[in-house]
């Protein structure tokens, strides 16, 4: 959802999700035991509270299935995506691809300076709470304050999370479009020229239901989160690492495939596009058994994925990296 939204296309039956993220990831083993399909229906749409379509459940259901056999790197699970085809999925949470960036950008190559062999912000401390961003198309948003929040902690010592709304509903000078996608650079861009970003609290998040909204003026930016200046980084996993080491870092990936729809854990491994259409948040890297790996927070809250997380391949041969996850990245110094 980094660029704009198409309209959702008329489905046969209503697709009503609850806003999720709230509270930790459910216990979804108890489908496991169901083999009757309607039962087994019935369960998921009371453990998520979401509604959708009997032979789009089947369907994920049986990818699931097939999937945990080979016994892959990594699992597929149901989650609140479970009753929505992949094509609705799509059309609901991610979009067209986005552009090239344009212009003269400083570009961060990365150092020879010996690297951590593992990194993770969450245990440092420089990252909130996972949170969601429902049927908008803010992930742009959302990746941004990441940045930002990990920035801001790192340099102050106090964790923040900054407000996705305002960006979402004030920041359409930068050239991002609320709920019909943006880009992270143009969105660090908007808040140095503002002064700053206000707080969650003080202006929190309400376009869930796919709605922009109206910017509202009367929050106050915290002082000193105003970027000096954003950075690219160079697409390689020497420059992805390098960064790593100082903060967490906005990046865009293709996640318009069922290994992402339905991803419960472990390290993805599988084929993987890069024509970016989502902006997530990479927060460290490290190796399970003989899988490397970055760890990345998403915006569908705590229940998709491990709590709300995702782990790509890290050093794989495709150009750009895992899912494109290397030929977006940026961070802002404060």
């Amino acid at each position: 959802d980094l660029l704009r939204r198409l309209p959702p296309p008329k489905m046969k039956s209503t697709l009503a999700f609850a806003v999720f993220g709230a509270a930790a990831a459910l216990d979804t083993t108890v489908l496991d035991t169901i083999s009757e399909p309607t039962a087994k229906f019935g369960m998921w749409s009371k453990l998520f509270g979401a509604t959708g379509t009997f032979e789009a459940f089947l369907e994920n259901d049986k990818i699931i299935a097939e999937h945990n056999a080979a016994n892959s790197t990594y699992t597929l699970g149901h989650n609140q995506f479970s009753g929505l085809t992949l094509a609705e999925f799509k059309t609901m949470y991610l979009s067209s691809p986005m552009p090239v960036k344009e212009g003269l950008r400083e570009v961060d190559y990365g150092t020879s300076a010996p690297h951590a062999t593992s990194v993770d912000w969450t245990t440092k401390g420089a990252v909130t709470p996972v949170k969601n961003q429902a049927q908008c198309g803010s992930c742009w948003a959302f990746s941004t304050t990441g940045g930002l929040e990990g920035a801001f902690q790192i340099k102050t010592g106090k964790l923040t999370s900054f407000s996705e709304q305002e960006l979402v509903s004030c920041a359409a000078s930068s050239g991002n479009q609320g709920c019909n996608g943006g880009l992270m650079d143009n969105a660090f861009k908007w808040i140095k020229s503002e002064g700053g970003l206000c707080t969650e609290a003080s202006y929190p998040y309400s376009s869930g239901s796919g709605t922009t909204g109206t910017c509202k003026k009367g929050c106050k930016a915290v002082s000193g989160s105003a970027p000096s200046k954003y950075t690219d980084l160079a697409s390689t996993d020497s420059a992805m690492t390098s960064a790593l080491n100082k903060q967490p870092v906005s990046i865009a990936i293709e996640a318009d495939q069922s290994s992402f729809q339905l991803y419960k854990s472990g390290v993805l491994t599988g084929k993987c596009g890069t024509n970016l259409d989502h902006g997530v948040l990479a927060v460290g890297y490290g190796t399970s058994g003989s899988s490397a790996y970055y760890k990345v927070k998403n915006s569908w809250g705590k229940t998709w994925g491990e709590s709300g997380y995702i782990r790509l391949a890290k050093g794989i041969s495709q150009k750009g990296g895992q899912c494109g996850m290397l030929l977006s990245a940026s961070y802002p110094s404060l």
